[in-house]
């Protein structure tokens, strides 16, 4: 692989990696879903539409939370073993920053329109 190849490489990794981080889901009422992964959520921000659940699901080998960041709290999972879910329906338009309780440096954004 040439510098010029490389190059281009690199830069469609770094474009496929900043529309990973944003998922959006158009229909009202849809269902969508998020993971939590290497001690990060994924996707960081989900944008979503009035009406939808977004559904975490725990895929580390240790427990986490899905915690609201608002106070007062909007959600709050409690520990999610490896293979749990949880799920919450937005109903209002807003963003809801959250975070891992146990592992407060896990953060998260759900954007319902």
């Amino acid at each position: 692989m040439t510098a010029f190849t490389r190059r281009e490489a690199l830069a469609a990794a770094a474009v496929a990696l900043a529309l990973a981080r944003v998922v959006r889901v158009r229909a009202g009422g849809a269902d969508a879903t998020a993971s939590i992964d290497n001690f990060s959520f994924a996707p960081a921000t989900l944008s979503v539409a009035r009406g939808t659940k977004v559904s975490w699901t725990n895929r580390d080998d240790i427990p986490h939370t899905v915690t609201s960041a608002a106070t007062p709290r909007v959600f709050h999972s409690g520990a999610l073993d490896t293979g749990d879910s949880f799920g919450f329906t937005f109903d209002a338009p807003g963003e809801y920053k959250y975070f891992c309780a146990l592992h407060p440096h896990m953060q998260g954004t759900v954007v319902v329109t």
